[in-house]
């Protein structure tokens, strides 16, 4: 059950001291197969070049240690795969680790390597984070390359990265992103407004973010956002058709998992009336997550409502669609998000804070974490 599919040892130079990273298996490294850890993809040509990202890595000095494991073909909540193996949840083995950056989340929580790259279409740096007790972040929509990487054709996935500590997660987006300003990302956030979105989640988990917020010592304001269910929905719609059309031709290898065989017969019935529905909320959810960051200067909520079932759970066929409640919606609208582990009273879990912040504002979404991070280490 490894966090990684392969493993090398890929760098621009030969220092050994070089921080160490994984990449998930739906991004392009040459001379390997990008293989989105499916059957079906297995015999697929060699990458040519090196995903955009990828490149940026080496090109900054880092040592890329193998091929991150993934819920096949980035469709799916769990992280479990019975082909290429299911990562082991490092806050608790009995857990499902979350999808689909299932073993970049792994790797990075069992401290394979400094740091990970996944993506995140539907929550999926998000969610595994906040299952495996580890920092991720979605960039702003469109703001971190994706050539290179799949599916090809998107509006809502995002490359982001998977670390144990916010100064480790600058660097990886000072790398991967020209225009990220780390001096912003370390700024003073003393004045900083956060906007509280009331959701429903459970009491634990609901009661470690009030905890941290407070530890946070900031301004709060209490924000609804009344189209968050709609929008969730609408995401749904629109990643089932875009997988469809990215992925749908290899139902008839045979090949496929199970459960990606029969999610991706369904999302082949997406209707051209769903999507025209589902733009609708994007638009209008959107306008509405905007004009709370009018009132405030960021937004915080929990990453995932409850704590990651156990994987007995989801064989048995619990349902888990609700992880991604509280994450798709930032997808839908492309807003930067950030999963911040926090500590759950009387357990060794941690939840998962979730932060919203303006669209290219990313620095500010870390800044305020690195805040939480401090202060929570000082509490402890």
């Amino acid at each position: 059950m490894s966090a990684f599919l392969r493993t090398f040892n890929l760098s621009a130079t030969d220092g050994a001291d070089a921080p160490t990273i994984a990449i998930k298996d739906s991004i392009d490294i040459a001379g390997y197969a990008t293989t989105a850890a499916s059957r079906a993809l297995a015999d697929a040509p060699l990458a040519s070049e090196h995903a955009e990202v990828v490149q940026r890595l080496l090109d900054a000095g880092w040592r890329i240690t193998g091929k991150a494991n993934m819920h096949e073909l980035a469709f799916g909540m769990t992280g479990i795969n019975d082909f290429s193996g299911t990562p082991l949840n490092p806050q608790d083995t009995a857990r499902i680790p979350g999808g689909s950056s299932s073993g970049s989340a792994s790797a990075v929580g069992q401290k394979l390597v400094d740091a990970a790259l996944g993506t995140d279409t539907g929550g999926s740096v998000r969610g595994p984070a906040a299952c495996c007790g580890v920092i991720g972040l979605k960039p702003t929509f469109g703001r971190v390359s994706r050539h290179g990487v799949a599916p090809r054709v998107t509006t809502l996935d995002c490359v982001g990265p998977f670390t144990r500590e916010m100064g480790m997660l600058i660097r990886v987006m000072t790398a991967i992103d020209p225009s990220f300003r780390a001096d912003a990302a370390r700024r003073d956030v003393s004045r900083l407004r956060i906007g509280v979105v009331s959701v429903d989640a459970d009491e634990d988990i609901a009661k470690a973010i009030d905890n941290a917020v407070g530890k946070a010592g900031l301004a709060t304001l209490t924000i609804e956002l009344a189209s968050l269910k709609d929008a969730f929905t609408a995401g749904l719609a629109v990643i089932n058709a875009e997988t469809s059309r990215a992925f749908g031709h290899l139902v008839a290898s045979g090949k496929l998992g199970a459960d990606i065989e029969a999610r991706l017969r369904a999302a082949a019935a997406t209707s051209a009336a769903d999507l025209d529905a589902a733009e609708r909320v994007r638009r209008a959810f959107t306008d509405e997550v905007d004009r709370a960051l009018d009132r405030v200067d960021v937004l915080v909520l929990p990453t995932m409502p409850s704590l990651p079932i156990t994987l007995e759970a989801a064989r048995a066929g619990t349902s888990v669609i609700g992880m991604s409640s509280l994450i798709r919606p930032f997808n839908l609208s492309g807003h930067p998000a950030l999963s911040l582990p926090v500590p759950i009273e009387h357990s060794t879990l941690k939840a998962g804070l979730q932060i919203i912040g303006r669209k290219h504002d990313d620095e500010m979404v870390c800044a305020l974490a690195a805040h939480i991070e401090a202060r929570l280490a000082q509490s402890a």
